[in-house]
């Protein structure tokens, strides 16, 4: 609910408990788990000529994200480079972890970001451990993690925080902060230990460290988990609630008020301009200092928060534009206070979207586009493969140092006829950033939009049986490059930086999750089967002239025994030809014999009567 007032702080909510994990050094930690020898050598990770990341060995050597590899060659000869072009190990990684973390859960909140970043909401977790503490005897609880199991958990001292606070000051269970949020600070401080507990399991049994934060919000332990990096953790402390008269300070709002404003999670770059803009007055000097995340210009959340006559409404006048949606300039001012009320979502058994993408120094003729299409392509269907499909029957080798087992892997999941798709997606995105024309001085004006196209997906593509390659040139040429002349008619003359290959808005097949679209007939035929079993026809004692038949329900004996009906008997039910279309195209004949004994179907062989033909029927129906 919006505030009814003008600069009235919006109204907090700290009744939940998140956490948030961010893997250190992610794509280096992956291959050091795979040889755990390169921890204490200088590593780096190689897409294109960039570093994307190094390890702490690396960093202290002065390497650094984003760093040319000639730069760092000649910073740190010594630096073992890896090439992390192929990102399927990182993705599974980051599956096999985030599952991890996920069967510590109860309630299932557990959202992955990215590859490296993982939301937890362990809000029942402490709520229920809040009820077995001890109040006498803080210093030594036990923390249970599994309800049915009194026993499964850890002892912790509940009378202080685990690792790194904010402020940087040691919590004592009495202080009159603790009075005054009615538990906030002891709720925290088990969610401290909790977190503690994951962050080594998660390194002993997986080998990866991580950075965490503990907090109320996703946004506020997101930031507060980067005050202690590699290998820490940081609990923000109440007080939460904005400063009353004669109360203490907030310590939300002395944290977030130093971040600069391009640094808030849900505050794009584009709206951080806009920000940047209003506080100086003037055009931000962007193209002048660009660093990471941010300008050399710095604008605080604080110069924003405080600027003359802020307040939503001015703000969603500041921000609105084309596609904004309505109330961003509320949402906007919520997190200028270190408000977020966004849910940690719930495990999807399917990613929302798939999408593919690389960047150029230069892409400008057909020939290049046609190579990269088709390159951007082969990896798109392989990763809705690898993602949509069902694979339980494989064990995937993560940390094998086996490179060609890794990769035998790989191609036998994607090329497996023996499959079936979890989801599938209804759109297909192509996207493009062209570089601006050069001005009449000769730079170049920095610009990173994108334009898009959008077609219905291609249902050929969704063919297990045909191979990846032959997939992605049909694709290239059936489709991508009709997309690709959509956004660029003319023929020659593109400077692009960027291509990117999408398919989303997924429509989940048939099964037991409550987001998918369909219902899985397969099993609804089982269980008819799995009821109507135990079910025998014994005495048809009226239905025939004379004798009687006996037939199973199992689907091995759908068979008739001689029943010794006249011919004519048989005749009013028997009208064979109403069925042949109806089973899979089988025929029926009398018996040769010349004892009418009833039909045969000529797709198994099986002797059947003619009242049971519609049994017979749904057995073929059902599958032999």
């Amino acid at each position: 609910m919006q505030p009814s007032k003008r600069n009235t702080a919006p109204t907090r909510n700290d009744g939940r408990l998140v956490i948030h994990f961010d893997y250190d050094c992610f794509y280096a930690s992956v291959f050091e788990a795979e040889n755990p020898a390169l921890k204490s050598l200088p590593l780096a990770v190689q897409q294109k000529q960039i570093i994307v990341t190094c390890n702490y060995e690396a960093r202290r050597r002065g390497l650094h994200k984003l760093q040319l590899v000639r730069d760092a060659k000649r910073m740190c000869p010594e630096v073992i480079i890896v090439l992390g072009e192929d990102i399927s190990r990182f993705r599974d990684a980051s599956k096999e972890l985030y599952g991890f973390l996920r069967d510590f859960s109860w309630n299932g909140k557990v959202e992955r970001l990215g590859f490296d970043e993982v939301w937890m909401d362990v809000t029942d977790m402490v709520d229920y451990n809040m009820e077995l503490l001890n109040s006498n005897d803080l210093a030594h609880s036990f923390f249970q993690l599994d309800r049915s199991e009194p026993t499964h958990g850890f002892s912790f001292d509940a009378s202080a925080s685990a690792g790194h606070t904010f402020p940087n000051v040691s919590m004592i269970a009495n202080t009159s902060a603790t009075r005054v949020n009615g538990g906030l600070g002891l709720r925290l401080r088990l969610g401290s230990h909790l977190a503690m507990y994951l962050r080594h399991q998660l390194e002993q049994e997986k080998g990866y460290t991580s950075t965490v934060g503990i907090s109320t919000t996703k946004l506020i332990s997101k930031l507060v988990g980067g005050l202690n990096k590699p290998k820490g953790q940081t609990t923000l402390l109440p007080p939460y609630q904005m400063n009353t008269e004669g109360g203490p300070e907030s310590n939300v709002m002395t944290f977030i008020d130093s971040h600069e404003i391009g640094k808030i999670p849900g505050i794009g770059f584009k709206l951080a301009q806009k920000l940047r803009e209003h506080v100086l007055e003037r055009a931000p000097a962007f193209d002048d200092g660009l660093v990471y995340g941010g300008t050399r210009e710095r604008v605080s959340v604080r110069d924003v928060r405080t600027k003359k006559d802020m307040c939503p409404e001015l703000l969603e006048k500041l921000l609105i534009g084309p596609g904004s949606p309505h109330g961003i300039g509320y949402r906007i001012w919520c997190l200028l206070h270190g408000v977020d009320e966004s849910e940690v979502k719930q495990a999807r058994p399917v990613p929302r979207q798939i999408s593919i993408e690389d960047s150029y120094i230069r892409l400008d003729t057909i020939d290049e586009i046609l190579k990269e299409l088709k390159m951007l392509s082969r990896s798109l269907i392989a990763r809705m493969r690898l993602d949509l499909t069902d694979d339980e029957d494989y064990d995937i080798p993560l940390l094998s140092n086996d490179n060609d087992a890794v990769s035998k892997f790989h191609d036998a999941r994607c090329n497996t006829v023996n499959r079936k798709w979890l989801a599938h997606p209804r759109t297909l995105r192509l996207t493009t950033r062209p570089r601006q024309p050069p001005n009449p001085d000769g730079t170049r004006t920095r610009s990173f939009k994108r334009i898009s196209h959008s077609v219905p997906m291609p249902t050929f593509v969704l063919a297990l049986t045909d191979s990846v390659e032959a997939l992605a040139e049909r694709l290239v040429h059936e489709t991508l490059i009709p997309m690709f002349r959509k956004l660029h008619p003319e023929k020659a003359g593109w400077n692009l930086s960027l291509v990117n290959v999408a398919v989303t808005n997924m429509a989940e097949t048939a099964g037991e999750s409550r987001t998918a679209d369909g219902r899985d007939i397969g099993k609804m035929f089982k269980l008819q089967e799995d009821v109507l079993k135990d079910f025998t026809i014994d005495d048809y004692e009226g239905l025939l002239s004379d004798g009687q038949a006996k037939v199973s329900s199992s689907k091995s004996a759908y068979s008739a025994v001689d029943t010794g009906a006249e011919t004519n008997s048989l005749e009013d039910l028997r009208h064979p030809a109403q069925y042949q279309t109806v089973v899979d195209g089988a025929e029926w004949d009398d018996e040769e014999d010349g004892v009418d004994t009833g039909l045969v179907c000529q797709s198994c062989g099986a002797l059947v009567p003619s009242f049971a033909i519609l049994a017979h029927q749904r057995f073929h129906a059902l599958g032999d």
